[in-house]
């Protein structure tokens, strides 16, 4: 039994939690069990020795982290979790620094690691170093972020089979962002009319956006997915290192507030009509992408034009698309799909916990 314990269980966290109780009753339970034992978050904490109940996960906010809970207490949350016999997995779903930085302490007590969280594989690369040294052994702890980079698409899991089978890795490209893959979807098309603050208006009233949309136009989470896939792919790179687009307009990227920025935005629909229009005078779209150039040297984040036949001009809605260019796929070998949301992006959390039930299964 892989017992399963989730830091910062919000909506990932509770989309996971339905789908590890349906899970709980299906037929395929018997060949990979798991159970969840233990929930943090800001305020309460709660560990069991055996598993929560179904119907405590149905209402695990009042059930199992309501006012009778333990004030959350993270080391004392993980030194509990140590202690348990069998495997365990921590399932970190939040977006925090600190949190990740205690990952090697974590794979340092025999404890699993499965996060959709960017930033202990993006940042410093001493801890991405340490973490790939202490998860190194065929026997564990293991450490698996699918989720990082498209959610529930198989991106990390590809690129990983690509590395271990040998083949020569090209060049990364994609949409790894869906927020600006909406943005440019809607409005760099032909024939399509919408101004650009009008379609930043629309995504995020939609959902699609950040509260603040320049945390989406700054490019740094593309930088971060780029970044992550690079060092998979053997590529000693960072986001401080890495050249990143910033299409904010720069007189609005001090504005203090969000509703300032979006009030402002219209002003500057003349500079970004301009770049569309001379993309579609050349038969192409803008897009904005990023790179990981393995044998060029020249990884970007950046907004680039792509000729109406080419695989990312006809992406439609929020969806990512990812193309990875080989020695054996010189023709290059597409993923596509959504890459966010809480039920997609927990799903490739899920995947993960399965990876780790079958790798672990004699130790179960």
């Amino acid at each position: 039994m892989l017992k399963v314990a989730i830091v910062g269980p919000g909506l990932v966290g509770g989309a996971l939690l339905e789908q590890l109780v349906a899970h709980a009753k299906s037929p395929r339970f018997a060949s990979l069990p798991i159970s969840v034992v233990g929930l943090i978050n800001s305020k309460k904490m709660a560990v069991t020795t055996t598993s929560f109940s179904e119907a405590d996960l149905k209402n695990w906010k009042t059930a199992v982290l309501g006012s009778t809970a333990a004030p959350a207490d993270l080391g004392s949350f993980v030194e509990q979790l140590a202690a348990l016999k069998g495997p365990v997995a921590v399932v970190d779903c939040t977006a925090s620094d600190s949190v990740a930085s205690q990952y090697p302490s974590w794979l340092s007590k025999g404890l699993h690691i499965v996060t959709p969280n960017k930033k202990a594989f993006s940042n410093d690369y001493a801890l991405y170093h340490k973490i790939k040294e202490l998860s190194s052994s065929p026997k564990g702890p293991s450490v698996y972020h699918e989720a990082t980079v498209g959610a529930g698409l198989p991106v990390l899991s590809t690129l990983n089979d690509l590395v271990r089978t040998g083949d020569k890795i090209v060049k990364i490209e994609g949409i790894f962002s869906g927020t600006l893959s909406y943005l440019f979807n809607n409005f760099s098309v032909p024939g399509a009319a919408s101004k650009f603050s009008e379609c930043v208006s629309v995504a995020k009233a939609s959902g699609y956006t950040e509260p603040d949309p320049r945390d989406d136009l700054n490019g740094m989470d593309v930088a971060r997915k780029v970044t992550i896939l690079g060092r998979v792919a053997g590529l000693d790179i960072g986001t401080d290192t890495l050249p990143v687009e910033n299409i904010v307009p720069e007189a609005l990227r001090s504005v203090d507030t969000a509703d300032e920025f979006m009030n402002r935005l219209p002003e500057f629909d003349g500079h970004f009509k301009e770049l569309n229009d001379q993309a579609l005078a050349s038969g192409s779209v803008l897009r904005y992408v990023g790179m990981v150039d393995v044998q060029g040297g020249q990884s970007s984040v950046k907004l680039a034009r792509y000729a109406l036949d080419h695989p990312f001009a006809s992406l439609k809605g929020s969806d990512n698309i990812i193309a990875f260019t080989t020695e054996r796929f010189p023709n290059p070998l597409i993923i596509q799909g959504a890459g966010a949301g809480d039920a997609v992006t927990a799903f490739g959390i899920f995947s993960d916990l399965i990876r780790i039930t079958e790798r672990f299964g004699s130790h179960l």
